[in-house]
């Protein structure tokens, strides 16, 4: 093996890691998320599948104030990793609705299996292969899915100074990483989707 493939090797490795230690974060957002909901440590546990003495030790923690302020589940907040996400799980949804066929379902799986990255060049992309698939396929899906593409893309091309001032201000947005925070803006994108439809 060489050093550059035992570099490419290590890398990918590395990537996975952090991408482990990301949701492990965005896991114990969520737990603590929940029991500010009222939900049991028990419930919690069964289903983050995490031991009831871990909720309990993530839940002691936030008391004692060790870890930030929990995550705004609301789709409604304007910075370009939380409208990234939300493009992501559009996308993805476009590509369940359309049996795989949608122009965008190539790109949502490279970004799954992280083969692409959310630079603005892909994200540009995703853009336009979403808009697509809304345009072609317009009778055969529901408005949700042009309403949320139509907030999301206004985002985008037009970053709030509100979500600068989030960002900014240290936040919950602010403490948690970029992808964590894409991560939990697709699967409440898809929710929501799935609710409106």
């Amino acid at each position: 093996m060489t050093e550059e493939q035992a570099a490419l090797l290590l890398a990918g490795m590395n990537e996975v890691i952090r991408a482990g230690e990301e949701t492990r974060r965005l896991r114990a957002e969520m737990i603590k998320t929940f029991a500010d909901l009222g939900w049991t440590q028990d419930r919690i546990a069964r289903l983050t599948e995490v031991s009831q003495p871990a909720v309990s030790k993530q839940v002691a923690r936030y008391k004692r104030g060790e870890l930030p302020p929990p995550l705004e589940l609301s789709l409604q907040q304007y910075d370009t990793p939380w409208l990234e996400g939300r493009l992501w799980g559009l996308a993805e949804a476009l590509s369940e609705s359309l049996a795989d066929t949608a122009h965008c379902t190539r790109h949502v799986h490279a970004l799954a299996r992280g083969r692409k990255r959310f630079t603005p060049r892909h994200v540009d992309a995703l853009r336009r292969l979403v808009e697509e698939d809304l345009r072609a396929h317009r009778s055969d899906l529901p408005g949700a899915y042009r309403t949320a593409y139509d907030e999301i893309s206004r985002g985008l091309d037009v970053p709030s100074k509100a979500a600068a001032d989030m960002v900014g201000a240290g936040s919950s947005a602010a403490v948690v990483t970029a992808s964590m925070r894409r991560a939990l803006a697709q699967q409440i994108q898809r929710v929501r989707l799935r609710d409106d439809c």
